[in-house]
């Protein structure tokens, strides 16, 4: 199926649908567990666990028929859809679980089929042609199984299909012959309150998960998807109006129990609807019929889901998955995975609990409707544009829906419920480390994060516009010709972005764009990803093609920020080796002078930040605007693992005259800031023409990791190139000019 289109099968209408799945609603639950819920949590008890329910069975629904109109379905049903917008990994995970489900299914029908012959057992030992007694439900159940194994093996579906049209007619019958009884006052002792319940029942969500697979008929239909004529039409008008159906009778139903026997009465008798009906032996009649069209739908869904699970090669074993996927005449129906699905239901069948089966059920069913609400929201969420169903829920009621699955999982049995999950997640690793499963969850996801991203950055973008934030980060720019040349710019941004801030680092390809160009352009990009995954860099890489440096650099300048900030600052670096770019670093400068960016330039050197211990901050009276921005720098910069330990000190250098108010501003600017800079680590030094600025740091910062000095613009213009030459011997210096305030609180 994943690799060739599949035969459309028996090309069946929308009746099939629709009869698949009200026959599965109007099921052996409705016959032997409606008063039993009754009896148990009350009429509103009952009206509680539907309403619960059907917000489930309506959101999921309404998603399958989404998802339905959304893409050519074929066989596999709930599984295909789901493999289709999960990806066959996380598909294929759920798939195997929902075989499970649909398998579990037909054995509960199967039982319950079983027990529609109570009456029968009853007069046979009463007759006593037999030596021994029959009251087990197993001496129907297990024979019928085989029976319907074969039908299905060499008659095909469309016998099943034909069958339920009979089945339906049985239904309404019976239905219509129940509503139309009544007992007299006198046998029902007075009218039943509507929150009565035996002595001691049973709690509420164990009766929920008792009666929940009745709701699970509704996808009944779904199954068939790959014998449908036009499963888009058909799936979404058979599910919603069997779902709609299937509630009202269900309401009816509670209430004619309600007011027509007692609490006792509907706790111990299976069958109290035959002593309501106008003729009795009709509620057996149709209890044996929607079991039996019950199980027909599930012995027709169950191998077609094997089916499709086998062509999409996600079962264990390749020669395993080849015999499943094999098919039979022109109808392609799945006799291997039938026969499979019947000896599995044997199995289950033989242990012979029909409550412990339906609790099975729903967990198994609560999965898959999470599953298939959450896909919906997910859709709704990631707004891609190839996602266009012609008929659309609401992403409020996939989500409402998705959540609510997962907490009555929990309620119902919390342990069971983790196992189920942990058997979710284990199928789904074990897929995906075998490689059968060739997407998984990233395509939806990365949709749902480019939808995020997107809203964040406008939303961010607006508040930005609206008022000015008083707190400063950093958001940087660069662009190199030599990223894997020396890569001292990019350990720089990687530092900065690492908390704190945002980093961008373009590569800077010279010529025309071309299609070579862009293909060199993708190749570099490819590396420069690699190059931030192999360092845990959080820094957005891309590149440029531009004839020039300073072509690049006008371009690059005027493009917006990411995620809703404008790039604030950045970032030119030259190495020591190679003076040559000392000038393009000045003419950098010089172009971005009057756009309002902090303007930083890394002299770097082969000693690469040395041991990363030590950063050196030098102030003077030049540096009102530019010692905030330092300050903060260094404690970012510091907060990376590459720095761990490392301490910032800080040398100011101030005439005599100044000295001593500058050491209170300094101090006080450190403790008002909360810098992890110690007082001792602040040293004040007196500057005269006989121990200059530029001896003092050349004295004191030989052996730093990394410098920082202040500059002004109006320096460079007069100084060119001899600024960045200064203080040799002093290894790693980034120069730094602030454009703007910055303030430390």
């Amino acid at each position: 199926m994943s690799q060739k289109e599949s035969p459309r099968g028996h090309a069946f209408g929308t009746s099939a649908v629709f009869l698949s799945s009200i026959c599965t609603i109007l099921g052996a639950v409705l016959y032997l567990r409606f008063g039993y819920a009754v009896a148990h949590v009350g009429v509103l008890g009952t009206l509680l666990i539907i309403a619960i329910g059907h917000m489930i069975t309506i959101p999921t629904a309404l998603a399958v028929s989404e998802i339905a109109t959304n893409q050519r379905i074929e066989g596999g049903g709930e599984y295909f859809i789901i493999s289709r917008s999960f990806g066959t990994t996380i598909g294929g995970s759920i798939g195997i679980t929902l075989y499970l489900s649909q398998v579990f299914s037909l054995a509960f029908y199967l039982l319950a089929f079983g027990e529609a012959f109570g009456p029968v057992f009853h007069w046979v030992n009463l007759q006593g042609w037999l030596p021994f007694a029959i009251n087990d439900p197993r001496f129907v159940s297990i024979p019928v199984c085989v029976a319907l194994v074969l039908l299905m093996a060499f008659r095909g579906a469309s016998v099943g299909v034909k069958a339920l049209w009979g089945v339906a007619f049985l239904l309404a019958a019976s239905l219509g012959m129940f509503f139309l009884g009544s007992r007299s006052p006198a046998e029902v002792q007075g009218s039943l309150d509507i929150t009565n319940t035996v002595v001691q029942p049973d709690s509420f969500f164990k009766v929920f998960a008792v009666v929940f697979p009745a709701f699970t008929g509704m996808t009944a239909g779904v199954g068939l998807s790959g014998d449908l004529r036009n499963p888009e039409r058909s799936i979404p008008i058979g599910v919603m109006n069997a779902t709609i159906v299937g509630m009202i009778v269900y309401v009816a139903v509670v209430f004619k129990l309600a007011t027509n026997a007692t609490s006792m009465e509907l706790a111990t008798d299976q069958l109290i609807m035959s002593q309501i009906a106008v003729w009795g032996p009709i509620i057996p009649i149709g209890l044996g019929a929607a079991a039996l069209s019950s199980a027909l739908g599930s012995i027709m869904v169950a191998p077609r889901t094997l089916h499709a699970l086998a062509n999409d090669r996600v079962l264990p074993s390749k020669l395993f998955c080849q015999l499943l996927a094999k098919g039979r005449g022109d109808h392609n129906e799945p006799v291997n995975a039938t026969f499979l699905s019947g000896a599995i239901v044997f199995v289950v069948v033989s242990m012979g609990s029909i409550n412990l089966v339906a609790e099975f059920i729903t967990l198994f069913f609560l999965v898959t409707y999470g599953a298939l609400c959450g896909i919906s929201f997910l859709e709704h969420f990631a707004a891609n544009p190839s996602y266009r169903p012609s008929f659309r829920s609401r992403w409020y009621l996939s989500l409402a829906g998705s959540v609510l699955c997962f907490l009555i999982m929990l309620q119902l049995n919390f342990v069971h419920a983790l196992v189920a999950i942990a058997l979710q997640v284990g199928i789904y690793l074990a897929l995906k480390a075998s490689g059968r499963g060739q997407r998984d969850l990233s395509a939806i996801f990365q949709g749902v994060m480019f939808q995020t991203t997107r809203n964040l950055q406008i939303l961010l973008q607006k508040r930005f516009a609206s008022f000015r934030v008083k707190s400063w980060r950093p958001s940087f720019i660069s662009i190199q010709s030599g990223t894997f040349d020396h890569p001292n710019a990019f350990d720089f941004l990687k530092w900065v972005s690492h908390r704190y801030g945002f980093s961008t680092l373009i590569h800077h390809i010279e010529g025309k764009l071309s299609p070579q160009t862009t293909q060199d352009a993708r190749r570099i990009l490819a590396r420069m990803i690699e190059l931030t995954q192999m360092s845990n860099a959080s820094v957005f890489v891309d590149t440029v093609v531009s004839p020039s440096y300073e072509t690049a650099l006008a371009q690059m300048v005027q493009v917006a920020g990411v995620s809703g900030l404008e790039n604030n600052s950045i970032l030119f670096e030259f190495q020591e080796a190679h003076p040559e770019e000392i000038e393009q670093s000045v003419d950098s400068c010089k172009l971005v002078a009057g756009l309002g960016m902090n303007i930083c330039v890394l002299r770097s050197s082969d000693r690469r930040f040395g041991f990363r211990k030590k950063i050196h901050i030098w102030l003077t009276q030049d540096d009102e605007n530019n010692a905030n921005l330092m300050i903060i720098l260094a404690f970012i910069i510091m907060g990376h693992s590459d720095w761990e330990s490392s301490e910032i000190t800080i040398y100011a250098s101030y005439p005599e005259d100044i000295l001593i108010q500058e050491r209170a501003k300094l101090t006080e600017q450190i403790q008002s800031g909360r810098l992890p800079i110690a007082l001792r680590k602040v040293r004040m030094l007196r500057y005269t023409d006989e121990d200059t600025l530029d001896a003092q740091i050349v004295r004191s910062s030989a052996e730093a990791d990394l410098t920082m000095i202040g500059f002004k613009l109006e320096n460079l213009e007069k100084s060119g190139s001899d600024l960045f030459k200064s203080y040799p011997g002093v290894h790693d210096v980034l120069f730094v000019c602030s454009t703007r305030e910055i303030k430390m609180i």
